[in-house]
């Protein structure tokens, strides 16, 4: 199958990464690392202006959605701007509270319509705490709710341990509080965390595309500029041929993602939210994690051995995205548990 973006898809791509390119994320994100998040917030407030949190949630509750090939759009987008906060985990609690509310348990739909009207305008900014995503939530310090599953109980945590230090110090990281109010319990409650998992790991492949895009991209305009010999670098084969290779991981990479949000569009029962995910579309979506993850890696090895002791430094705003490679590589399925995940029979 071929599967290519539309034109409206396109646009709306576009359209969404010029948006970023003015909010000047770079500050947002050290801001966000420090534990102030007002920049960052302001960036989420244009996303939402966009149309992008509503994406994952249903008409039903004021979304427009669920739309993963336009999810991923926006996602690649965001990656490319490196955006702070909880993106994959906003996402997925929308799914898996729109799951347990098509399931047909009142508790579930009063939830539902309580936070994904707020999820969808960008009122509310949520993480979520699952097995396929570690003990930890992302920045629960930002969220407005933290959403903690464990087997088949999903609850409201009151509140969030210390914050971990991170390899990325944008993602800041810390364990849910026990306790807290009860929302759901059941086999339900695990099938919708099931689905909801494979939409964080999905979005997660997305934010890599973007990051593994950006870094070529700043690494082919640096590499146009330095010159030693007294010519540019760029100019030399070795750098063509390393820069060459990481674009064409990423190239490989991006037909896998989108056929991930096909898989995950067609879904069980017409892609109702309520059931658990197909085995095609966990395989599909653990094949875009893997081949994004792996691809951005590589791209932000090739940036930084092309940037020299320049690519070490804080300061300097490339930091920001190799950083954000390795910690989303292994963020809601690592490469391991996604290539077990795609081998599986």
């Amino acid at each position: 199958m071929r599967f290519t973006l539309d034109q409206a898809q396109t646009d709306f791509g576009r359209t969404v990464d010029r948006m970023l390119g003015g909010a000047d994320t770079p500050r947002a994100v050290r801001a966000w690392a420090r534990g102030e998040h007002a920049p960052g917030r302001a960036v989420w407030g244009r996303l939402a202006d966009a149309g992008v949190t509503g994406l994952a949630v249903p008409e039903a509750y004021e979304g427009v959605g669920p739309l993963p090939v336009e999810l991923g759009v926006a996602y690649v987008a965001a990656g490319r701007h490196a955006v702070p906060g909880p993106l994959a985990e906003t996402a997925a609690a929308a799914v898996l509270l729109a799951a347990l509310a098509e399931g047909g348990t009142a508790r579930g739909g009063l939830v539902a319509e309580d936070w994904l009207p707020r999820i969808a305008d960008g009122r509310a900014l949520v993480t979520l705490a699952a097995a396929d995503g570690g003990p930890y939530a992302l920045d629960a310090d930002a969220a407005d709710a933290v959403f903690a599953v464990a087997g088949e109980e999903l609850w409201l945590a009151p509140g969030h341990g210390p914050v971990q230090p991170s390899f990325d110090p944008a993602r800041r990281l810390a364990r849910p509080l026990p306790g807290g109010e009860p929302l759901a319990r059941g086999p339900a409650v695990a099938a919708a965390a099931a689905r909801a998992a494979d939409w964080a790991a999905f979005a997660t492949a997305a934010l890599s595309l973007g990051t593994g895009l950006a870094l070529v991209e700043r690494t082919a305009a640096y590499v146009g500029q330095r010159t030693q010999f007294g010519r540019p670098i760029g100019s030399f084969q070795a750098v063509k041929h390393r820069l060459a290779d990481a674009l064409i991981g990423l190239e490989f990479a991006r037909p896998l993602l989108y056929g991930a949000a096909v898989a995950l569009a067609s879904g069980p029962t017409g892609g109702a939210l309520a059931s658990g995910p197909t085995g095609d579309a966990r395989a599909e979506v653990a094949a875009a994690k893997v081949a994004t993850g792996e691809a951005a890696y590589t791209a932000a090895r090739t940036a930084l051995q092309l940037h020299g002791a320049l690519g070490y430094t804080d300061e300097y705003d490339l930091s920001l995205w190799i950083r954000k490679a390795r910690a989303l590589r292994s963020a809601w399925g690592s490469p391991s548990v996604c290539r077990a995940r795609v081998l599986a029979p």
